[in-house]
């Protein structure tokens, strides 16, 4: 794989994943409104053509060290970003139950969104 050039626009909630320019992936997200924060991880795609080069993983383990550094948890709702926390829990902290509970429902106040 080519190094990537990953890219938070929060704006418009992508975790954006660049090779030699073109978008090859992206993570949809949220910051989370209620207190305590957190950033929810809502859907992990991969450009067609693009499968099977790691790119997915790398954009889920960029996302939890940019929370990291921000000092929040991810709230995994994405299927693939919580099957890859599981597999991964020294990189992928779990959220505090209250924090999800509250992250689902932000989820469900405005599911057309995502």
């Amino acid at each position: 794989m080519a190094d990537l050039n990953i890219r938070d626009n929060r704006a418009q909630g992508r975790f954006e994943a660049y090779e030699d320019g073109e978008a090859v992936g992206v993570i949809a997200y949220f910051p989370l409104a209620a207190t305590p924060a957190a950033l929810v991880a809502v859907h992990t795609v991969v450009e067609e053509g693009h499968e099977g080069k790691g790119i997915a993983g790398t954009l889920v383990r960029e996302f939890y060290a940019m929370a990291a550094r921000e000092g929040v948890p991810v709230v995994p709702l994405c299927s693939y970003a919580a099957r890859w926390a599981q597999r991964h829990p020294d990189e992928a902290p779990e959220a505090p139950a209250g924090t999800v509970s509250a992250a689902r429902e932000q989820l469900e106040a405005s599911p057309r969104r995502w």
